[in-house]
Formats: structure tokens, C-alpha cells, sequence
């Protein structure tokens, strides 16, 4: 069901949301596929809600060849998300900062990295940092250390996995509830990962999924200062129109507080989410970057 939102002003919720994770499970898309791709996206309809592409930090040669040998990132270089997953060595990420530095075609964006006692030395470095928390009693301490480096003036956000691998069970409601809960009262901006195909919370192919506009709704109302019981209730939602109904009442300061608090999230399907928003009217019908 399509409907009037009132653009602009609701179509800046979306503004550069979806970062391009194609290379990452379950894609998996070769680096040359998803450049390519990534660069159609680039010149495509839904330019403006695309964030950077994701790749491990050890494919910045392979990300920085392939654009120079492609004329459109000559004139709209590809922004570049270089990312060390939990418990990968750091060295890596320096070569790949340092390779792309001059680099007309590619340039870094972000970097990556998983929580331990030494990510503050990838804030030499010198572009944005996104740290990944874990969950569990530990993950309080983490988010107390990134909240701390910003409170410094680092340019840091925190990360937290939305969807399931073989090693990280899906976090349920009342796990992102907490995460949300703490990273907002710690003043902390976040970006999530994996998961976040689908605009409402439902089953995808037999496995629990969370959805996007949860998401965005519950960050909202944590801002509000609700508590983690409500944002389980607002995570736990499946009436899409209930959801529509209250993120279009939105007005300009909570979208700006919104989007300076959840930053974006990596999927590596990106049109999954977007052709679902626009479906729903919720998107203008053809968006610039």
C-alpha cells in the first residue's frame, strides 16, 4: 500500500542508511560483482539512501583497482568502509588506510573493527571509527570505553549484530532492546549489522528476523527516554501500519535526533529493505544523492 508522507522531510529518516555489504555473508558477491554493483547504485533510484560500501580491509587493493578502471568512480568515487571482523589482527587496516589515501576513485569512509583492549590505536589512523560490542555482562564496559573515547572527541561509534551467524545466536527483543537502551543513554551513536532485511519484524525463510522500521521507531522512543520493556513491545510489533503510522508522525527535530543517534546499518542485499520502503510510499519516487 502506497501513501503521501509529506517529502522531503520524511525521506530524510532514510538519507544514506543502508550500507553495501554484498562482499559479507550471505552474499558473498565476488569484489569485481559487487564494485560494479555498487557503482550502479551509486547512479541509480535509490542513491540517496545508499551508504558506503563495506569490504574487508585486506581487499582495498582489489576495491581501489577496480574503481580506477571504472570511469563513473572518476567522477563519483566509491566511499569505502574498510572492516576487521571481532578478533582479526588491526595491522591490515592501516596498509589498506594508507593505499587508499590518495586514491582519486575510492576513498575510506569508516573503518571497523570488533572491541578489545587496543582498538583505540586504529583512532590514529584518522577516518571514523565503528567499534562492534558484544552482548552478555561485558558488553556494558565496552560501550563505556567507546562513549568514553567520544566524550574525548573521537569520531567513534559502537556496532552491535542484528542477525544471526554460526557463532552469534540471534540477538532477541529484549538483547537489541538493551543494546538500544544502553547506547542511547550513554549519548552513544550506533550503527547495526546483519539481519535487518525486512521493514517489520518477521520470519525470514524459518528464521526470526527484526525489522527495520522497529528499529528506527524503538530508537526513537529510547531518545524519549523509554524503557527497555516498551522498546521489546515496539521490537516485537508486525502491524506495518502501526509502524508507518508512528514514524511518519515524526516531526524534523526527532528525525534529526534519530539519525545522529542510529547512523545506518550494513546489509548485504541492499535493495531488500529499500524496494520494501518504497512499496510502502515511504520513499520519494525518484531520490538523488
Amino acid at each position: 500500500m502506497s501513501r503521501s508522507t509529506g517529502f522531503p522531510h520524511h525521506a530524510r529518516i532514510f538519507e544514506h542508511l543502508v550500507d553495501d555489504a554484498a562482499v559479507f555473508p550471505p552474499g558473498l558477491a565476488p569484489t569485481d560483482v559487487a564494485v560494479r554493483e555498487h557503482l550502479d547504485l551509486q547512479a541509480g533510484p535509490y542513491a540517496a539512501q545508499l551508504g558506503p560500501l563495506l569490504v574487508p580491509a585486506t581487499a582495498a587493493a582489489e576495491v581501489a583497482a577496480l574503481a580506477a578502471r571504472d570511469p563513473r568512480a572518476a567522477r563519483s568515487p566509491i566511499q569505502v568502509g574498510l572492516v576487521v571482523r571481532p578478533g582479526g589482527p588491526l595491522e591490515p587496516l592501516a596498509d589498506a588506510v594508507r593505499l587508499l589515501h590518495d586514491e582519486s576513485a575510492a576513498h575510506v569512509s569508516s573503518v571497523e573493527v570488533g572491541w578489545s583492549a587496543d582498538w583505540r590505536e586504529v583512532l590514529e589512523l584518522g577516518p571514523p571509527v565503528v567499534v562492534e560490542v558484544g552482548r552478555g555482562p561485558g558488553q556494558a564496559q565496552e560501550l563505556d570505553d567507546i562513549a568514553d573515547a567520544a566524550r574525548q572527541g573521537a569520531r567513534v561509534r559502537a556496532k552491535f549484530r542484528t542477525g544471526q551467524t554460526p557463532t552469534w545466536p540471534w540477538p532477541d527483543e529484549a538483547t537489541l532492546a538493551g543494546f538500544l537502551h544502553a547506547a542511547v543513554a550513554r549519548g552513544l551513536a550506533f550503527k547495526l549489522t546483519g539481519g535487518l532485511h525486512h521493514v517489520v519484524r518477521g520470519d525470514g525463510g524459518g528464521e526470526p528476523m527484526h525489522g527495520l522500521l522497529n528499529v528506527l521507531v524503538a530508537t526513537h522512543d529510547a531518545l524519549e527516554r523509554a524503557g527497555t520493556a516498551h522498546l521489546v513491545r515496539t521490537l516485537e510489533v508486525t502491524d506495518v501500519e502501526d509502524l508507518v503510522g508512528r514514524l511518519t508522525a515524526f516531526d524534523a527535530g526527532d528525525i534529526d535526533r534519530l539519525r545522529a543517534s542510529f547512523t545506518g546499518f550494513g546489509c548485504c542485499g541492499v535493495l531488500d529493505p529499500l524496494t520494501e520502503l518504497k512499496a510502502l510510499g515511504l520513499l520519494p519516487e525518484r531520490t538523488t544523492a
